[in-house]
């Protein structure tokens, strides 16, 4: 019996925050960074005057104030009684020039700050359910998933139905800590028998604070009566980079790997790691004994990174096996057509905006039989 696993980074199915898609990298990280400044400040039991007033500032600069479906906002501040004495500023004039922040502190309103959700292109979304096709995978890994109904709905309505493949039976994801709606989510042609989330792992450098970016979801899959654990990751980014907190989540992932074993011999990590081959985080994880696939002989591509132009340097995503999977991998691969930037993407692929994905998906064949 071959049994295919992949991961593969499709950075959402139908809706992505509408921050991520700004051409210019610059003007996309300052929303980001304001974004999470405006939740920290929202945050606060007490607001002082200058947190009112940089609260305000923000607020202002993207417009989080604004319902304009033509041009909606890049941050929108969601409120329950807006406009109310509980909001959180008094309704702004048609041009305002300062936002009046009246909520005293977080206790005083109700309501989030969120990054406003664009929908995708079409053909992207046709794009990414051809490359899971092509890939066609018994167990697909997918990190930056909505959720869970959405990922349904990728899977009947755009696998099954515009493209006419073979839909997954199982799907299963649980949401993490990523406001952005970014989670890891797995399709799966194998019963899913059990669940074990990490979300609310606590960081011990940071009191009160989650671990986790996303989660550290594991997956017991069961075949031929022996159970797979898989544990999905999408480690802290790049973006706003904190390589401390992407070396302490994989060194929590690799005490994670070392109790599961306590349940099954075949425990495996996948997922977007956020760092390259030589890198700490990635050496916590090989210190288990666990092996890169893309190091295995049956890997004979060129192509050494999984991202981008997927050069060594670009090497973000991992499929992560045991010693006694690894004697068992016959051909590792990496389904790169997806990537606008490969030099033969599929003839779909047109622009930027019509990619799957700027990440290649990651797979490899078992035979079980062995």
């Amino acid at each position: 019996m071959i049994l295919r696993i992949a991961t593969f980074n499709a950075e959402n199915l139908f809706r992505r925050p509408k921050a991520f898609g700004l051409p210019d990298g610059t003007q996309r990280q300052e929303v980001l960074d304001d974004f999470l400044e405006l939740v920290s400040l929202l945050d606060l039991p007490t607001y002082t005057a200058a947190d009112k007033e940089r609260i305000g500032r923000l607020i202002l600069k993207h417009r989080a104030y604004a319902i304009d479906p033509d041009n909606p906002p890049p941050i929108y501040i969601n409120q329950i009684r807006p406009g109310r004495e509980a909001g959180l500023f008094k309704p702004p004039p048609a041009h305002p020039d300062h936002i009046d922040v009246t909520a005293k502190g977080r206790g005083a309103w109700a309501g989030w700050a969120e990054l406003t959700q664009d929908d995708l292109d079409e053909n992207a979304v046709r794009n990414t359910g051809r490359v899971v096709a092509e890939v066609d995978a018994d167990i697909l890994l997918m990190p930056e998933v909505e959720d869970r109904l959405t990922l349904e709905r990728f899977n009947r309505q755009i696998l099954a139905g515009a493209l006419g493949r073979r839909p997954y039976p199982y799907n299963m994801l649980i949401d993490g800590n990523d406001s952005r709606g970014i989670d890891i989510g797995i399709l799966s042609r194998h019963p899913i028998t059990s669940i074990r989330s990490h979300v609310f792992d606590p960081d011990p450098e940071r009191p009160g604070e989650h671990l986790f970016s996303r989660d550290c979801p594991e997956f017991e899959i069961r075949f031929n009566g022996t159970p797979l654990v898989l544990l999905g990751n999408h480690l802290k980014s790049k973006s706003n980079d904190d390589p401390a907190l992407r070396l302490a989540q994989a060194r929590r992932v690799a005490q994670i790997h070392q109790a599961a074993l306590e349940r099954s011999p075949y425990v495996m990590v996948a997922g977007d790691l956020n760092d390259d081959l030589d890198s700490e985080p990635v050496a916590a994880l090989l210190d288990t004994g666990l092996r890169d696939a893309m190091s295995h002989p049956a890997y004979a591509g060129e192509l050494r990174g999984t991202h981008g132009k997927c050069e060594a340097r670009d090497k973000l995503d991992y499929l992560l096996f045991p010693p006694p999977l690894w004697h068992r991998i016959q051909h590792v691969g990496l389904e790169t057509r997806g990537i606008f930037e490969q030099p033969k993407p599929f003839d779909t692929v047109t622009s930027k905006a019509t990619e799957a994905s700027d990440h290649a998906a990651l797979y490899a064949d078992l035979d079980l039989d062995l």
